[in-house]
């Protein structure tokens, strides 16, 4: 374990601004969202946001999500793709849940307004992508994951028991060892705040934006994980990180995704030569998908 200390400011900044709330929620991509619209039926929840929202990982989401919707499928065969993708490496428990939850889970994100592109009013339209061998991936045009965000957003704004602060950069995780009580956090304008929380929950994204190629937001830094290991949490799994093999690199440097849509509908990789070269190492060619 890396030596680190418990906090970035060993006291309060002067003039720091105080407040309690019983549930604080750090992130607004749908992990916050979700977290901070199940929380509210319980109790006043504040969702803290680096940015304005929808900027988040997940709103750049793009192919869509896979449930094992069609009469045909199952969430049996969903587990069994999954695991063979994970090559070995899938917490089969974890697996399970998500396969087996997946289909009620696209019902009620549909109940909430999630317009999900349809073959008829009542069945899904379904898309294929890496990984999988039957059609399950439920979605809204090339844009699933703003769509969702978008209307787990307005869910969250029409709720009376939830505010929603955004601009706001969490700093350090307050507590003493093994508990944490609240936040501090620095807002927009440079004023400091120390936020009391009766539980803290911690959905502030992950780390893809600090490589050099990168199909993340910018704001996708990694300070969550710092934040909850600073705290004492466990970090664990921190190699496995999602590198698409269609992310396109710009001559100015910069890196956007093709979505694994486009593989699904048939989409081919070729080398600068034009060559076509996945049937090479794969059998299901560009439908592979590895764990990296």
């Amino acid at each position: 374990m890396l030596e680190t200390a418990r906090y970035l400011f060993p006291t309060l900044p002067q003039g720091v601004q105080r407040q309690r709330v019983p549930v604080l929620v750090v992130g607004g991509g749908l992990a916050g969202l979700s977290a901070a619209l199940e929380a509210a039926r319980f109790a006043e929840v504040l969702v803290l946001t680096k940015s304005a929202l929808p900027a988040s990982n997940s709103a750049w989401a793009q192919g869509g999500i896979a449930a094992a919707l069609d009469p045909h499928d199952s969430p049996q065969a969903h587990i069994e793709d999954t695991l063979i993708a994970g090559a070995g490496l899938c917490d089969v428990a974890a697996v399970t849940v998500l396969a087996e939850e997946a289909p009620a889970l696209m019902r009620e994100l549909a109940r909430l307004g999630v317009p999900f592109d349809r073959e008829e009013e009542d069945a899904f339209a379904l898309g294929l992508e890496g990984g999988h061998s039957r059609r399950r991936i439920v979605h809204v045009g090339d844009a699933t994951g703003l769509a969702v965000t978008q209307a787990l957003i307005a869910q969250v704004r029409a709720n009376p028991r939830i505010r929603v602060w955004e601009g706001v950069q969490a700093v350090d995780l307050l507590g003493r060892p093994g508990e944490v009580n609240g936040l501090l956090a620095l807002d927009s304008t440079g004023v400091w705040h120390h936020i009391s929380a009766g539980a803290t929950v911690l959905a502030a994204g992950g780390a893809g934006a600090l490589y050099g190629l990168t199909s993340n937001q910018p704001g996708a830094l990694g300070d969550g994980i710092a934040l909850a290991y600073r705290a004492g949490a466990e970090i664990a799994d921190m190699e496995f990180v999602q590198f698409h093999p269609t992310v396109y690199h710009t001559r100015a440097g910069q890196g956007f995704l093709i979505t694994e849509a486009a593989r699904g509908e048939g989409g081919v990789l070729r080398t600068v030569d034009g060559e076509r070269f996945m049937p090479s190492y794969d059998r299901r060619a560009e439908l592979a998908r590895a764990i990296l």
